[in-house]
């Protein structure tokens, strides 16, 4: 019977721990926590260990946080989508209580970690959870323009990095900002031309005029082509302490022209496998050129 015991408590530890993680979104609380990471690394000299474990922690929380009010707020929504319906709010696995004790904790974590550092990445921190929450999850079933507002809380990590490292937002922090920023449109929409159908079931309006057509991917291809032009900048030393070699702008270009190559292919095609090379060339681009001007960083 102990034994019965035993493997029905682990068994609920290890469904609890999965919905956690689906809650806080884990993988993505990763990636931003890369973002914030490289951010920090190309603004030092010295790395100090100490602030960068602060910043992947208090970065982590944050949008753990940030995830887990999403998830409250479109408990009833994700109900109707494939994609959502899984998750531990939907199914009742977890009560909407247990979860929004979670958020507030990851909340007060993020914010008192990021604090820390310094008050200014806290704050920055603070309106990232609050525009992602109060403005991004409740405009996404009322304009496309959701996606704007979505874009600023996405663009924050990056930035974060910067702030954390020099107590300072400047041109640099800014910079980063912008790469961030224009990145998300062609990455979001892609999601949104992928997800039209199921967005549609749930009432939100992810593409731009909300609807699935050539006009949708010219602001695609629009937007990526701002984002190349705004990673390759700081070749021309407009960016403050931000600078890159002529050979490290050549290679995020290309980089950025294969977005590019894959949302013509989307304007020909208006198809979805097309849609998906896009979000995944976006995803590549991201990590890849925030990992190339790492290292062009400390060849200097």
């Amino acid at each position: 019977m102990d034994s019965v015991a035993i493997s029905e408590t682990k068994t609920s530890m290890n469904t609890l721990l999965s919905d956690l993680k689906q809650l806080t979104k884990v993988g993505l609380s990763l990636s931003v926590v890369f973002s914030s990471v490289a951010g920090y690394l190309l603004a030092v000299d010295i790395i100090n260990y100490t602030t960068l474990l602060l910043l992947a922690l208090g970065g982590f929380f944050m949008v753990g946080a940030s995830n887990a009010f999403n998830q409250i707020i479109e408990k009833d929504t994700d109900a109707i989508m494939l994609r959502t319906q899984n998750r531990p709010l939907p199914t009742n696995r977890m009560s909407v209580n247990f979860a929004m004790a979670i958020a507030i904790l990851f909340t007060i974590l993020g914010i008192s970690i990021l604090y820390s550092i310094n008050p200014k990445t806290a704050l920055f921190g603070a309106i990232s959870i609050f525009l992602y929450t109060c403005a991004y999850t409740p405009l996404k079933s009322v304009t496309p323009l959701a996606v704007f507002v979505g874009a600023i809380p996405g663009a924050i990590p990056f930035m974060l990095g910067w702030v954390a490292a020099t107590d300072h937002f400047g041109i640099e922090a800014g910079f980063l900002f912008m790469i961030q920023f224009f990145w998300q449109f062609p990455h979001f929409w892609a999601i949104g031309w992928l997800q039209f159908e199921e967005y549609k079931k749930a009432g939100f309006n992810m593409l731009p005029m909300n609807t699935k057509d050539k006009g949708a991917v010219k602001q695609i291809i629009f937007y990526t082509f701002i984002m190349i032009l705004v990673s390759i900048a700081p070749v021309l030393k407009v960016s403050g302490n931000f600078y890159i070699y002529p050979a490290t702008a050549v290679i995020v270009a290309l980089l950025g022209i294969i977005m590019l190559y894959y949302a013509v292919q989307l304007h020909k095609s208006e198809k979805n496998t097309d849609a998906r090379k896009l979000m995944l060339s976006s995803v590549l681009y991201i990590t890849v050129v925030q990992i190339i001007y790492v290292v062009d960083k400390f060849l200097h």
